[in-house]
């Protein structure tokens, strides 16, 4: 199974950026983005960012993987 998962472009060096997914902080790769800028939400898989998303549909995500995480547990 292959998972995007949504984060927060903090700074930018070009090809890449520092993107935080739920407070680990992990540099991608955001080639694959037209006009990246600091404070976008995106979906990252693989190591990309592959696409821009609005912030309340990161904010719908976010919450989706904090409940399959927790289903997980236990």
């Amino acid at each position: 199974m292959c998972l995007a998962v949504g984060g927060k472009i903090k700074t930018l060096d070009l090809p890449f950026a520092l993107v935080d997914i739920k407070g680990i902080e992990t540099c991608v790769n955001v080639e694959l983005l037209e006009n990246p800028k600091n404070g976008d939400y995106v979906l990252v898989h693989a190591g990309f960012a592959i696409e821009k998303i609005q912030e309340e549909y990161f904010n719908y995500l976010d919450c989706a993987l904090k409940e399959m995480l927790e289903e997980d547990e236990g």
